[in-house]
């Protein structure tokens, strides 16, 4: 595949990135639709406008299962190299939330970083571009474990890459509903008191989360004032708007993390969720169902 300029419009990306994941979850009668609608402009942005990233010669295609690693597994490997080369001016990215690995996959695929057919190994045994993504799933190099402990991860790293005089940033990208987590709180308390302002956070604020709508759940708020108490430079923002996201995310560090509240619809482009809200984390599809989200695709 080969992208140009107008190609990698990270609107067009992103309208990519929702027919991708919609037509995989058509074909498997269910997927993680939700978590593309609300957050592809997010990710598009990221890559194509926002991380500091290598480019790559070509697409990758993903490898086999090496197994878990281990001292005396020397064929383990992590995803982190979908993401170019390591260096110390290079960002380096982190997905939270394990249930968008599907979102992510597709992103890759739609900036020319992993290869189409990569991405149909979804879900098949032996293959690493799994339904909740691991270290070794393109695009990651940690396991981010059960919510909240990725963001905990990234800030250790961040602190070791500062305390070493590295430029390149952690972004973490973080689901709303882990800001139920007292993990999550933790982790920003510290981001704040060592003021690792090489660290970017941005929260897809679809207000959904595994059982239904935050605000029935448990709500939060008021989330922006939460970050702001701890001492973390903060910004509400339209998670659909890329130039805003680019501009903010882009600004220079001043000693504090950043927390960028992205504020999404997780119907974007597929009204058709609607119907089985408020439980729509993942859309199960019946025979009776299939039409009408082949008609959604079709106008994607």
């Amino acid at each position: 595949m080969s992208f140009s300029k107008e190609d990698m419009n990270p609107y067009k990306v992103a309208n990519r990135i929702r027919k991708r994941v919609l037509a995989l979850a058509i074909a498997n009668r269910g997927g993680n639709i939700s978590q593309a609608c609300s957050s592809s402009e997010i990710l598009a942005t990221l890559y194509t406008r926002i991380m500091n990233i290598t480019k790559l010669s070509e697409p990758l295609m993903p490898r086999k299962f090496a197994g878990a690693p281990s001292a005396t597994n020397k064929d383990s490997f992590t995803g982190d190299n979908f993401n170019g080369i390591r260096g110390p001016a290079y960002d380096r990215f982190y997905l939270s939330p394990s249930q968008y690995s599907v979102v992510l996959y597709a992103t890759l695929v739609e900036v020319g970083r992993m290869k189409p057919e990569g991405f149909e190994l979804f879900g098949k045994d032996g293959s690493v571009v799994e339904h909740i993504g691991e270290a070794h799933s393109p695009g990651m190099d940690i396991n981010g474990g059960s919510l909240g402990q990725a963001i905990s991860q990234a800030a250790g790293i961040s602190m070791a890459r500062k305390l070493k005089g590295e430029t390149g940033r952690q972004i973490v990208f973080l689901g709303d509903g882990e800001l139920q987590l007292g993990m999550t709180w933790e982790a920003i308390q510290a981001m704040c008191f060592y003021k690792l302002d090489n660290m970017i956070v941005i929260v897809d604020q679809n207000g959904q989360q595994c059982d239904g709508k935050i605000s029935d759940v448990m709500d939060t708020p008021p989330l922006e004032k939460r970050f702001e108490a701890f001492g973390a430079r903060v910004y509400v923002v339209d998670g659909h708007n890329c130039e805003v996201m680019e501009a903010v995310a882009n600004q220079k560090p001043d000693g504090r993390p950043m927390v960028i509240m992205a504020r999404t619809n997780p119907c974007q482009g597929m009204a058709v969720i609607q119907e089985k809200a408020p439980r729509i984390h993942f859309i199960g599809m019946t025979d009776s169902d299939i039409p009408k989200y082949e008609e959604c695709l079709a106008q994607l």
